[in-house]
């Protein structure tokens, strides 16, 4: 609640978002406004909900925010693997693949490296094979992702 003796829910956020806590939060809230609805959401609430408010209504909020919060985990958890996988590669394993993610095919790879066809050959299986991408297009896929967050 936005309104707490000592520390208020918006007060509580902070604190829980500066432990780092990965639980989601739903202020709510017999007093809000505009302006506090959109800070408390700025600073990563998952709902604002206005009192009063029936049973039926917070269960659904309180459910999409479990589930909401169960898919950030999996997806940290998905991205903390590719982490993984990319720190195994070798400097030329991540050059191969940086350029089979730019769409370069093995003969243009092996002319720029100044290497054999087959040794990219062996280069892109063993980049596939520890990035655990079963095709180019997921291999490509998690360079993405990684992109992303890097």
């Amino acid at each position: 609640d936005v309104r707490m003796p000592g520390m208020n829910g918006l007060e509580l956020q902070q604190a829980l978002i500066a432990s780092t806590s990965t639980l989601p939060i739903i202020i709510l809230t017999g007093h809000g406004d505009v302006p506090m609805a959109v800070r408390a959401m700025s600073e990563g609430a998952f709902d604002f909900v206005q009192k009063p408010f029936n049973g039926p209504q917070l269960l659904d909020r309180v459910e999409a925010a479990i589930a909401r919060s169960e898919q950030l985990l999996k997806e940290k958890n998905r991205y903390k693997r590719l982490q993984s996988c990319y720190a195994t590669l070798t400097p030329r394993e991540r050059q191969v693949m940086d350029m089979i993610a730019a769409g370069k095919a093995n003969k243009v790879i092996a002319i720029e490296m100044g290497i054999g066809q087959r040794t990219v050959e062996v280069h892109r299986h063993r980049v596939m094979e520890k990035m655990q991408a079963h095709s180019v297009a997921e291999l490509i896929h998690f360079y993405l992702q990684l992109q992303k967050k890097l």
